[in-house]
């Protein structure tokens, strides 16, 4: 039996995230274990490093499956590209060792959330920005952004119902850069909860629009409420950059 790792990029646009939740449902996993399925004829279960919302894409996702095939990573690269659709791309497949778990080897991922901040929306990107023509106060979203570095019970910052299990999560850093008309997000931590860095990034653009003062972030957090923090910013700006093991 072998294990083989998978890196992957996704357009999420049109699934409802990587999840497989019930069969035939439109997921990236299930997209992928389908394929698996026909080129190996035997069951496969696809193993991600977590879920990704329904809207959300990834540059680089990574997962991992068990076969008892012997086709190389080449023939089964070739076979993936093939008939996977077009906004699904298997970049590599490695053979990896017995024990290798996508989901709980991971220690960390990267995400980057993506505005364009420019007078109108940019046709060519408008799939993968959000747009907002209000000028945002970038200094102030990056004091605002301070209060989350760290160790902290992030319950403000997710959809998650209080209580089911832990909110506490460590915020490696928040990097705020914004190149021409388009501003990008860059959160590194080592684990996410459910929409917490759309809930993020929903949060500094409050601040960004003068809504909310840069200060309002730690109260947000210290007040462990949902309610206080600020709205889901759209799926369509956020991606994957990167998955840490």
């Amino acid at each position: 039996m072998r294990n083989l790792k998978m890196t992957i990029q996704y357009d999420g646009g049109r699934y409802k995230g990587w999840q497989k939740q019930k069969e035939g449902e439109s997921t990236i996993q299930w997209k992928i274990e389908n394929v698996l399925k026909r080129m190996t004829g035997e069951e496969i279960q696809v193993i991600g490093c977590g879920r990704t919302d329904a809207g959300v894409h990834a540059e680089n996702y990574i997962a991992n499956f068990h076969t008892n095939s012997e086709l190389s990573v080449e023939t089964m690269m070739d076979y993936l590209y093939e008939f996977l659709p077009e906004d699904i791309v298997v970049k590599s497949i490695k053979d990896t060792t017995e024990r290798f778990h996508a989901r709980y080897n991971a220690k960390g991922k990267t995400y980057v959330y993506r505005i364009n901040n420019g007078e109108v929306r940019n046709v060519f990107n408008r799939k993968y920005t959000y747009h907002t023509s209000v000028k945002l106060n970038l200094d102030a979203m990056r004091e605002g952004a301070k209060y989350l570095v760290g160790t902290h019970d992030f319950q403000s910052f997710t959809s998650q119902k209080p209580k089911t299990k832990s909110t506490e999560r460590h915020i490696k850093y928040i990097n705020i850069n914004k190149t021409g008309d388009m501003i990008e997000i860059e959160v590194d931590g080592n684990g996410f909860l459910w929409n917490m860095v759309r809930i993020i990034v929903g949060t500094l653009l409050e601040v960004g629009m003068g809504h909310m003062k840069p200060s309002d972030v730690g109260r947000i957090l210290e007040e462990k409420k949902r309610s206080e923090s600020g709205p889901i910013a759209q799926a369509k700006g956020l991606c994957l950059k990167e998955v840490h093991y």
